[in-house]
């Protein structure tokens, strides 16, 4: 591509001068996946992200004002999660246009979920969290990689929170009448074509972004484990994920039990049926056995 390069994370291990006193990330779901290979991803490890440098032209904004031509971080997640640092709405909006072909069912954009964050570079500081305005002592890009790994975790919980509430919502009316499900089997079908997405769901957020496990930036950089730890309360990525997987357990066991019902019934079905075939052998057996006698 002729608008980004891409950054070794061994040889860009930091940055210096390239940030202002104030600049904001921000975190963009594109789709349901990235594919960092086809961008030029050869160095990464694991989970790791694929780290971008953006050309000047996608740069600016109000927060990057000071930002030198060519300032302007992405980090790209295979799970679909972009996080942009010092770049121009504009330019953010231009970049995930132009990598489009690499992204895996991409969202439209008016669905694409979204979270900012301001950051303030102080080197005399303590870095913490000020409002919305994280303060660290230098912008490195280890620390840059803490922030988009939470950021990017944070916009695919909120997209999963959203489809898992629509479909929780679904289904509580049939928790709540059990009796509905005995009835009609179009309201088990209903329900266990929820658990499909419920199930996809799942899978999305444990083993695609691995909400529960922490990168592995931080076997290198354990000195970085406090900030990540405050990181990740601040956004109460543990709280959503805990909330988030009592769901879809909620959903698996509802589905489960509208599944055992249905299958109850098809069973006592078989069985009047059967029931059935005995007393007719019977009748007619006692009938020829009369018609016989009458002779």
């Amino acid at each position: 591509m002729t608008d980004a390069n891409t950054l070794s994370g061994t040889t860009a291990a930091r940055l210096p001068g390239r940030w202002p006193s104030s600049f904001r990330a921000q975190a963009v779901l594109a789709g349901t996946g990235i594919d960092l290979a086809s961008l030029g991803s050869t160095d990464r490890t694991g989970a790791a992200p694929l780290v971008v440098e953006l050309i000047g032209s996608l740069t600016g904004g109000s927060m990057a004002a000071s930002s030198p031509a060519g300032g302007g971080v992405a980090f790209l997640f295979r799970y679909g999660a972009a996080v942009f640092f010092d770049a121009a709405p504009a330019g953010i909006t231009e970049y995930l246009r132009q990598i489009g072909p690499h992204i895996r069912q991409p969202f439209p954009q008016g669905d694409r979920e979204t979270e900012v964050l301001d950051i303030r570079v102080d080197p005399s500081g303590r870095e913490t969290i000020e409002h919305n305005t994280l303060v660290l002592a230098d912008g490195s890009l280890e620390k840059l990689q803490l922030v988009a790994d939470i950021m990017a975790k944070s916009v695919s919980l909120a997209h999963h929170e959203k489809g898992i509430e629509r479909q929780f919502e679904r289904i509580e009316p049939f928790a709540v009448n059990l009796d509905e499900w005995g009835r009609g089997g179009r309201a088990a079908r209903e329900l266990l074509h929820n658990l499909g997405g419920a199930l996809l769901a799942e899978h999305r957020v444990v083993a695609g972004t691995r909400v529960d496990d922490s990168p592995e930036l931080l076997w290198d950089h354990p000195e970085l484990e406090r900030l990540w730890a405050r990181l990740r309360d601040e956004f109460e990525i543990r709280e959503r994920f805990a909330a988030l997987h009592s769901k879809l357990n909620l959903i698996s066991r509802t589905a489960e039990t509208a599944l055992e019902l249905l299958q109850n019934r098809r069973a006592l079905r078989v069985e009047w049926a059967i029931v059935g075939l005995i007393v007719f052998e019977i009748v007619l057996t006692l009938v020829q056995w009369a018609l016989g006698v009458g002779r």
